[in-house]
């Protein structure tokens, strides 16, 4: 969990490493992976002596979910593959990225994924696995979509997205079903159960499946395989770790993984076998007929990656060891090619094959790398795709002899036969890549400068080169290393091992021939593109994929036109008459209704009540706005009342504060709107609406009915105030549930604060919410200094802001009250803050009542005062406020506590607790008693004030200022004589027109 950690946290300082480093900060990303790669080889001797290392943290224990991580040889395998890979692309990236702007996002989500993807192969709770597979959607849709400026990149990143992510969720049902049904979500716990064949349930059997299709849609498998090709758009290095050793492999490790136990599963190997090997030939076909060698090799990724997919569905001893060697095999040489091609296109500045020509002869060691990994591809000896490829070939043989004894011979021999025809197709697109990226094109008169290729950029390609021949040479130790996830599976016959030399075989029969025929077949090259030149036009996928997308659009756009009409009665319409036919129609259908009904607690409750019900019909009636949103706060009021008299001061506080600011938002709205509601007769309608709203009434009552009188067991809040002081260490129960108990929901909660804080801003301002200019002190100092740089003498003004008013929409009296009242509430705030825990308080209450103060200051002297009363951008104070809450909820994991932990913390402070006099000791201080869940509690308190300081600039100053430069009028109020009579005062009064609008 720590090596991941780090992957990430150093992902998140690659803002700064590229202003420190550069481009040279790709060296520093490589280091998390590298140090996973070494600590990985670290525990070797565990694993290989088929040991398991296990590490588990409580996540959600009501829900038996676990952060649980184990490592047996398959997540051994897989996590060298994407720490060793991962940390030679990232150093590779170096140099591939010189010449262009350090992208710091590019490599810090490179890093991240590194980290994502060790997690997801050794993610041992399901739900854990899904979160890393997702993630891995999440960081494949950034590092494809690297440059959103071109149309390419954001299409193929968008399609990557759409299809991984049907996948995902496929698989996120099947995962809660298996899981509901077996009860447990933990991976080890349900392939160590041993189900047998006969046991498998219908809808264990639905849940695999769509198992399966998320597997299918991550690692490209025909129809999803359109894709992987678009991918390409990225930068090759994404391409070479993304594409060639992680991402792609990310379902073929979960079908190796559940294949010892649910291979047995009806239709897992049906499904798995012919789309795999469909898969082969398709990718292989198209390969043939690549010009660009990247796009060359992305085929021929989706030909290997379903050939891997065949040999991890058979479910077979033989064919585990031939998959997982293939698995290797894989990464390394197409890593390598990935890498080779990033290493042309940046010497020659193209891809295109029929423009390369001698360009093996400008960088012979790149040349080599390319030939050891393309020969690795091909099959030949004595590389370690040689010895894979054998080795399942080796595992159809035992299936046509028998391995699965309920195929019919038919089919196992169709499969070999589609197997060998893919691996046929291999060797000759491989032998396309080497000879359009190096060969020598006779007859070829484009001269190409290539540029010289840095060490650096080379060694990555290299070393994956290298190792392709190097693991043709350790076959029986990589045997052993294989053995014990071979040994899980439970049927097949045992295969001869992974080596160079068997004899004269016929698995060795297979390799000869595919070899030769993928000779022959590029030789003749030129036949097969008039081949495929004259082959009927069929409908591609990705052609149905996009047909298919425009049918939703469509879809999407009619549904939208008949259903959001845009207007706002019926929508509230039909919520209601859903809350009137589902909770309405079971209340109908109840037998037992409870036999008695308590009215109120005490008469001050009904005569709230009333009030509020004669508030609710004035507001229903009134034709003004402003009336009817007064009356709307009335019905507000009353249930912060009826909150007190429940005995909820705490709850009653609040809800006054709410509705305070709900008025206040309202009538700034309103100020863009008609005094009046329309005076236009009332239509017919009207009567619908009114049995809607008595209906949707009589059912809101029964419902509160019914609840109150079904209540039978104790109810769990009993048990909170005991609670609130020994596990949260404060009295006020609310604010411990707040930032304590249920501190999780209020981090939601504001973080979609932040969130509606934002939008509201995005459609009020075009740049930036805040401008830092001249302050209000320093452009009034200048106003009143003479052209002889006297001093003159002002006016004593109780807002400094206000001055830029006219005097008409001054208040000199709402100045001195707002004067004196903004410390008082400042101080009040910060009182409820810090008292919070134990009294009527906290974060919430004290930053509504900071932001009414900051409210309050606006109303009285307009924008500038406001500038004035808070310099500083709202949206900073909002992410300050989401810091800190973060930070204190994290900060207990370093003290080995958990996240969102509270401590109390005592204090006594000699000479501040107390004072010794003569008369005896006096309190000061006293002992301090902090709790540290206050912290969570101030970060609430900044996000709360940064919402209502953006909704004043908002909804207030901006709107203001939008009026100021006449692109937002006010609507006219009052008659043309009232006009006239404003007009008549400026006239007179010429001192009132501020100075900037005065005519010259």
């Amino acid at each position: 969990m720590l090596l991941i950690a780090v992957h990430f946290g150093l992902a998140a300082l690659a803002p700064l490493l590229s202003r420190l480093l550069g481009n040279r900060m790709y060296w520093v990303m490589a280091l998390p992976p590298a140090i996973t790669f070494g600590w990985l080889l670290f525990q070797a001797p565990v694993v290989l002596a088929g040991g398991h290392l296990v590490e588990t943290y409580a996540w959600i224990p009501g829900l038996g979910i676990d952060l649980a991580l184990r490592m047996g040889t398959l997540q051994w395998i897989l996590g060298l593959i994407v720490s060793g890979v991962g940390a030679l692309v990232l150093f590779h990236s170096r140099w591939y990225f010189a010449h262009d702007t350090p992208r710091p996002r590019c490599a810090g989500v490179m890093t991240a994924f590194a980290g994502t993807m060790f997690g997801l192969v050794t993610a041992d709770n399901f739900v854990l696995f899904y979160v890393f597979w997702e993630l891995t959607t999440v960081f494949s849709y950034l590092l494809i979509g690297h440059n959103p400026g071109r149309s390419a990149n954001r299409l193929a990143a968008l399609n990557a997205l759409i299809v991984t992510t049907f996948g995902g969720l496929a698989m996120l049902i099947g995962i809660l079903v298996l899981g509901a049904g077996a009860g447990t979500y933990t991976i080890s716990e349900l392939l160590a159960s041993g189900v047998d064949v006969d046991q498998w349930s219908v809808t264990t059997t639905v849940a695999v499946l769509l198992i399966i299709v998320g597997a299918l849609t991550k690692s490209a498998m025909v129809p999803f395989h359109f894709w992987l090709p678009g991918a390409m758009a990225a930068p090759t290095p994404v391409s070479a770790y993304l594409h060639a050793a992680a991402m792609v492999k990310a379902g073929i490790y979960l079908i190796a993984l559940l294949a010892p136990v649910f291979a047995a599963v009806p239709g897992w190997r049906p499904v798995l076998l012919t789309l795999g090997a469909i898969t082969m030939i398709v990718g292989g076909w198209r390969a043939l007929s690549q010009n660009d060698i990247k796009l060359l090799l992305a085929y021929g990724t989706v030909s290997q990656l379903g050939f891997m997919m065949v040999l991890c569905g058979l479910g077979t001893r033989s064919g585990a060891l031939a998959a997982l060697a293939v698995v290797i095999a894989h990464a390394l040489f197409k890593s390598t090619l990935f890498l080779v091609v990033g290493i042309v296109d940046h010497s020659t500045g193209t891809r295109d094959l029929r423009k390369l020509s001698r360009v093996g002869r400008h960088m012979p060691l790149v040349c080599a790398a390319a030939v050891l990994a393309g020969g690795s591809m091909a099959g030949f000896p004595p590389l370690l795709g040689f010895v894979a490829k054998e080795a399942a070939f080796e595992s159809l043989v035992y299936v046509i002899e028998g391995d699965l004894p309920w195929f019919t011979p038919a089919p196992t021999v169709l499969l070999a036969a589609a197997v060998v025809a893919g691996s046929i197709m291999t060797v000759a697109y491989t032998l396309r890549f080497l000879w359009g990226a190096f060969g020598d094109k006779r007859g070829s008169t484009i001269e190409l400068k290539v540029a010289p290729v840095p060490a650096g950029f080379a060694f990555s390609p290299i070393v994956l080169g290298l190792a392709c021949l190097v693991g043709g040479f350790v076959g029986h130790p990589l045997t052993a290393a294989l053995e014990p996830y071979v040994a899980t599976m439970t049927i097949g016959h045992e295969s001869h091992g992974l080596a160079l030399w068997h004899g004269f075989t016929v698995p060795l029969a297979m390799s000869a021939f595919a070899v030769a025929a993928g000779v022959l077949l590029f030789w003749a090259r030129h036949r097969v593109t008039r081949v495929q030149a004259g082959l009927p036009v069929t409908t591609s996928a990705e052609e149905m994929y996009l047909k298919l997308m425009r049918g939703v659009d469509r879809l999407a756009v009619e549904v939208t036109a008949v259903t959001q009409r845009g207007s706002l009665p019926l929508y509230l319409g039909i919520i209601l008459l859903t809350l009137v036919v589902l909770p309405g129609g079971t209340l109908m259908l109840l037998r037992a209704w409870p036999d008695q009904l308590r009215w109120w607690d005490s008469p001050a409750q009904a005569v709230v009540g009333l009030v509020m019900a004669v508030a609710a019909i004035a507001a229903v009636t009134a034709r003004g706005r402003l009336k009817a949103v007064i009356l709307v706060g009335v019905t507000g009021y009353g249930t912060a009342m009826m909150f007190l008299l429940h005995g909820a001061p705490d709850l009653a506080l609040t809800q006054v504060l709410v509705e305070t600011v709900t008025l206040i938002v309202f009538v700034l709205v309103m100020r863009k709107l008609p005094k009046y509601f329309t005076d236009r007769p009332l239509h017919s309608s009207r009567w619908w609406r009114l049995i809607v709203a008595v209906l949707s009434a009589l059912v809101i009552c029964g419902i509160a009915f019914v609840a109150a009188g079904s209540r039978i067991a104790e109810p769990v809040s009993a048990a909170f105030p005991e609670a609130a002081y020994t596990y949260g260490h404060g009295k006020n129960i609310v604010n411990v549930t707040l930032v304590d108990t249920r501190a999780w929901d209020t981090m939601g909660e504001i973080s979609v604060l932040v969130v509606a804080a934002t939008g509201v801003a995005s459609l009020i301002f075009i740049r930036t919410r805040y401008s830092r200019g001249t302050s209000v002190g320093q452009r009034r100092t200048a106003d009143h200094l003479s052209s002889t740089g006297q001093r003159t003498t002002g006016r004593l003004s109780w807002l400094r802001g206000g001055e830029t008013l006219s005097p008409v929409q001054r208040s000199i009296i709402f100045e001195v009250i707002t004067r004196l009242l903004f410390p008082v509430m400042i101080m009040v705030s910060i009182y409820l803050l810090l008292v919070g825990h134990n009294e009527p308080g906290g974060g919430f209450a004290g930053g509504l009542i900071a932001g009414l103060a900051l409210v309050i200051r606006y109303l009285a002297g307009g924008r500038n005062e406001l500038d004035e009363a808070a310099p500083i951008d709202a949206g900073r104070l909002l992410g300050l406020g989401l810091l800190v809450a973060i930070v204190s909820a994290v900060a207990p994991v370093a003290f080995g506590g958990k996240i969102l932990q509270s401590y109390a913390l005592d204090f006594h402070l000699p000479g501040l607790s107390e004072l010794a006099t003569p008369w005896g000791t006096v309190t000061l201080l006293g002992d301090v008693h902090v709790v540290t869940s206050m912290f969570f509690d101030i970060g609430v308190y900044l996000v709360v004030i940064g919402v209502l300081l953006d909704i004043a600039r908002s909804l207030g100053a901006g709107i203001d200022q939008h009026e100021e430069e006449d692109r937002a009028p006010a609507p006219q109020a009052g008659s043309d004589r009232a006009i006239s009579g404003v007009r008549r005062f400026l006239s007179e009064h010429p001192e009132a027109i501020p100075a900037e609008r005065r005519p010259s």
